[in-house]
């Protein structure tokens, strides 16, 4: 498979660098020539200086044998743009371009992306679905991410073992069933000490262990309960950055919570009328910075039940989110684009860190996967993935009991949903061609497990 990436920013690397690793031939077209040879000597890619959407530097990058083109410029034009060219001139058979700005994304010019008009297979917005992502996160606040799959019949849930209440600290997950009988959840991930690995059932909890598990949407309180977690969703909220994240999670906020209140704080003045202007009294905006206590106070941070930075710095971030917490607010939520600062955000009081690359990344390897994948969620960069994905007729997957595919070490079925009916699957069950099968996968496993999954 070959595969363009236009950009070479922090979404665009991240991509890059994945598909790379999966054996991909990659090229990175950048307009900057230090950032398409920074690209080229860092990873195994090869990094192309030019415009992207230009119809001689998609020749030079080799769109006439391209499979895919992936358009993640800063410019939404560029990538619609970069789109066309792929499509017109070179028979790319599949585009994706990044469309942040919401002009573009009203329901009422859908119909500007069809074949005949600008030919994009898939658009993404990653403010739109950072702030979808955010907005799951605060309706069940005793987990630091939640992810809804198969039509919104299974939840993935990331909890924290964060205290002595956890019922599973120090237990084997193998004593699951006796703990907590009938309990309609599997642990799919664990992440200790930074490090993400799959359980077993000789797997034995500890303390600060961050476990992601699978359930359904009606057991999710009593889950969380279990995991030692008595969180109630916030009332009152303070949303730092008017930015496309910002704005776009207040706007979400508003319409399915009216009765939260919300306050936002924006640096930038005309940026903060703009917001103030589209939300009207559903939000107070205030202009000035989150990094001045004055400020938090005038927003009234200490009485929130939850801070939520999503400026584009991540220092700022982090920082107004250690601030709020020191005047006496509940509970942190931090957009966080650096990945090595993830470790220290505990130790500095930050609840939940959001990886906005990850939820793009999500959303393009969904596209990478064999055709059966549905859905995926990365869980981490460097480890692997949650996918969706249907069972084939002919398929390994439906050939035997789970206790006898051998799956590889590295994969782990968490659920079958058949028609309306959620299983949690024992080693005696049998998949049945149609079911959709929700697994672990990472990626060492990766190539393994595709062959498992893929149809005669």
């Amino acid at each position: 498979m070959r595969v363009i990436v236009c950009g070479a920013g922090q979404v665009g690397t991240a991509i890059a660098r994945q598909l790379a690793g999966e054996g991909i031939d990659v090229t990175v077209v950048d307009i900057s020539p230090e950032q398409a040879r920074l690209v080229d000597e860092t990873y195994d890619v090869r990094g192309m200086q030019g415009h992207a959407s230009h119809p001689e530097v998609l020749q030079r990058a080799g769109a006439q044998d391209a499979d895919m083109l992936i358009a993640v410029t800063q410019s939404d034009e560029v990538n619609m743009v970069a789109c066309q060219v792929a499509y017109s001139l070179f028979k790319v058979r599949r585009r994706i371009a990044r469309v942040r700005h919401a002009g573009y994304l009203g329901p009422d010019w859908r119909g500007l992306y069809a074949a005949d008009q600008l030919p994009i297979d898939v658009i993404i917005s990653p403010e739109v679905e950072v702030a979808g992502g955010i907005a799951r996160r605060l309706r069940t606040p005793g987990a630091f991410d939640t992810v809804p799959l198969a039509d919104g019949r299974v939840q993935l849930l990331g909890v924290q073992c964060s205290s002595d209440a956890c019922a599973l600290i120090g237990r084997r997950l193998g004593e699951l069933p006796q703990l907590w009988p009938d309990s309609g959840l599997m642990v799919m991930a664990v992440i200790r000490q930074g490090k993400a690995f799959v359980p077993d059932a000789s797997t034995v909890i500890e303390l600060n262990d961050q476990v992601y598990l699978i359930t359904q949407p009606q057991r999710v309180d009593g889950v969380i309960a279990f995991f030692g977690h008595q969180d109630r969703q916030a009332s009152r909220i303070v949303i730092v950055g008017g930015g496309n994240v910002g704005f776009s999670l207040a706007r979400q906020l508003t319409q399915a919570a009216p009765a939260v209140s919300i306050m936002m704080v924006e640096r930038n003045r005309e940026r903060a009328e703009f917001v103030s202007g589209e939300l009207k009294d559903a939000v107070v905006v205030l202009h000035g910075d989150a990094l001045d206590r004055d400020v938090l106070r005038e927003a009234n941070a200490g009485a929130a039940q939850t801070i939520v930075a999503v400026t584009d710095d991540d220092e700022t971030n982090i920082f107004a989110s250690v601030l709020a917490k020191r005047e006496g607010c509940s509970r942190a939520i931090a957009l966080v684009n650096k990945s090595t600062y993830e470790p220290i955000m505990p130790v500095l009081g930050v609840d939940v860190v959001v990886n906005p690359n990850a939820i793009t990344i999500s959303t393009i390897l969904r596209y990478v996967r064999p055709r059966a994948v549905s859905a995926l969620y990365a869980l981490r960069e460097d480890f692997g993935e949650v996918i969706e994905t249907q069972a084939l007729p002919g398929s390994r997957l439906v050939r035997s009991s789970l206790d006898k595919l051998r799956l590889p070490k590295g994969m782990m079925i968490g659920a079958v949903v058949r028609g309306e009916q959620v299983f949690i699957p024992t080693g005696a069950f049998q998949v049945e061609p149609g079911d959709r099968v929700i697994a672990t996968v990472t990626y060492d496993a990766l190539r393994k497990a595709e062959d498992i999954l893929e149809g005669a």
